[in-house]
């Protein structure tokens, strides 16, 4: 894990703010979802990246009419149309 030296205090409504330097290198933009895990004693803060429909994976996944398909399940949907 790589330290980036900025320090943030936690305000009274449990808000911490995502230094825009941050924000502009990770492109996290206003309103975009963040996801939360925790791992021991450390928050991890990650942009939420939906899934494929179909298998759930978040590799390789682009928008279709507002769906996320990944490269793998619409390379198996254009073979079985094919055929």
């Amino acid at each position: 894990m790589k330290s980036t030296g900025v320090v943030r205090k936690v305000d009274e409504l449990g808000r911490v703010v995502i230094p825009i330097e941050l924000r502009r290198t990770l492109s996290i933009n206003e309103k975009d979802a963040l996801e939360i895990f925790v791992d021991t004693d450390r928050i991890i803060l990650k942009k939420y990246q939906p899934g494929c429909i179909f298998c759930g994976s978040a590799e390789n996944v682009f928008t279709i009419k507002g769906k996320n398909i990944c490269e793998k399940c619409a390379e198996e949907i254009y073979r079985m149309k094919k055929n």
